[in-house]
Formats: C-alpha cells, sequence, structure tokens
C-alpha cells in the first residue's frame, strides 16, 4: 500500500480506531496503557515520545509521570489521528502533537528519556521496523527505554482472524516474519531486551535498553 493511500486509509480508520483496539486488547478501562506508561520508567521533568501515537491514548498516562514540568510529544503521520488525539490532550500544554514518519523522526539525537509504541508497530510495512527502530535508538539518551505494546495471538476465533488479516496486510512474509523474529530484531538495536506478558492476555510489551555507542 502506497503512502498516500495508507495516510488516507488512517485517516478513516481514526473515527473507529479506539473500538478496535478495545475489542483486540479487552481493554475497556484502558488500563494496559496507563501499565505501560509506568513502566517507561519515567520522573518528574523528563521527556517522552510516543511514535505513531494514533488517537493519542497513552498520552495523559506519560504525562502523569513528568508532571508539569516535562514534556510528552505524540507523533504520527495521519492528521486525522492526530485530530482525534488533540481532542483528548487539549487541556494540557505540554502534551505536543507533531504529524511526521515514525521512520524519519525530526528530532535531535538522544534528547528522549523514553520512547513508546502503543498497537502501532505491527502497522508498519517492508523494511519500516527496522528503520524505525534505528531512529528510535538515534532520539533516545542513552540507558533508557523503547517499549512497544502490541496485540499477542488472540485467543477468540473472530478477534484473532481480525489480527491474522492485520499481520498479512503487512506482507505474508514480512508479517510472519516479525510474529517469529521480532525478539532477534530488538536484540540487533537494543543492548538489553526484556518481554512481558500483561495481565489481560492478549497484550505483550517489549522493552529495549539503549546501550552506550561503541
Amino acid at each position: 500500500m502506497g503512502k498516500r493511500l495508507r495516510v488516507r486509509y488512517y485517516d478513516f480508520f481514526s473515527r473507529f480506531y479506539d473500538k478496535f483496539v478495545e475489542l483486540h486488547s479487552g481493554d475497556r478501562t484502558k488500563k494496559l496503557r496507563y501499565d505501560l506508561a509506568e513502566k517507561a520508567g519515567l520522573s518528574a521533568g523528563e521527556t517522552a515520545l510516543d511514535i505513531c501515537t494514533g488517537t493519542g491514548s497513552l498520552l495523559k498516562g506519560l504525562q502523569e509521570h513528568v508532571g508539569g514540568e516535562g514534556l510528552i510529544v505524540g507523533l504520527d503521520f495521519s492528521r486525522g489521528m492526530l485530530k482525534k488525539a488533540g481532542q483528548k490532550v487539549s487541556t494540557f500544554p505540554n502534551i505536543t502533537l507533531v504529524q511526521a514518519d515514525a521512520v524519519n523522526l525530526p528530532f535531535k539525537n538522544e534528547i528522549f528519556d523514553a520512547v513508546t509504541c502503543s498497537h502501532a508497530f505491527y502497522e508498519l510495512e517492508g523494511d519500516a521496523p527496522a528503520r524505525c527502530l534505528r531512529e528510535v535508538v538515534r532520539v533516545l539518551s542513552v540507558g533508557s527505554r523503547f517499549l512497544m505494546m502490541e496485540h499477542d495471538v488472540p485467543k477468540n476465533w473472530l478477534v484473532r482472524i481480525l489480527f491474522y488479516i492485520r499481520i498479512f496486510s503487512m506482507g505474508r512474509n514480512r508479517g510472519l516474519q516479525v510474529l517469529r523474529s521480532e525478539n532477534e530484531e530488538f536484540r540487533r538495536h537494543f543492548g538489553r531486551v526484556e518481554k512481558l506478558k500483561l495481565k489481560s492476555g492478549r497484550t505483550k510489551v517489549i522493552i529495549g535498553e539503549r546501550a552506550p555507542q561503541p
């Protein structure tokens, strides 16, 4: 799918995105997003980036940890998604929304204390996941974390069908490669990698810690 067509797709999908994620994750209370924000290890006054932020469901959870002196940036290439996000965070002056591509982050090196990505990494096509991880490493400060939360393979047959449709939309070979070797992909870019399964049983978190440059 070409980039222009993908942008139009996500602009349209923004109207249903929150319900779609809720169906996959079973997270009606948004608790999983707050759990992810807590695992980022942020402190007051620090700075975090949420890539592929979608409708911005993670942003307020991150903001709670950095407080009024910190900064949260939500990035997405879809204007429709960012419009929905803006409605959620309009009362938070230290949450900034940026329209840009996750494979070409418009930020200086080593300026973020955490980078997150919630239910969006599997949407990246072709070589975009590897390019995205290189960019994440570049903008992370040494010793800081990238946290990727994604759907695990669902048990419900209908939700499982939707899950595999999503995976194969990346291209059959690429989709299967992501599922089988995502840990190895992360280890190519980060010094320490940890995989957690959250309480819902449908969601996992992969955490990569940025090592010093050799």
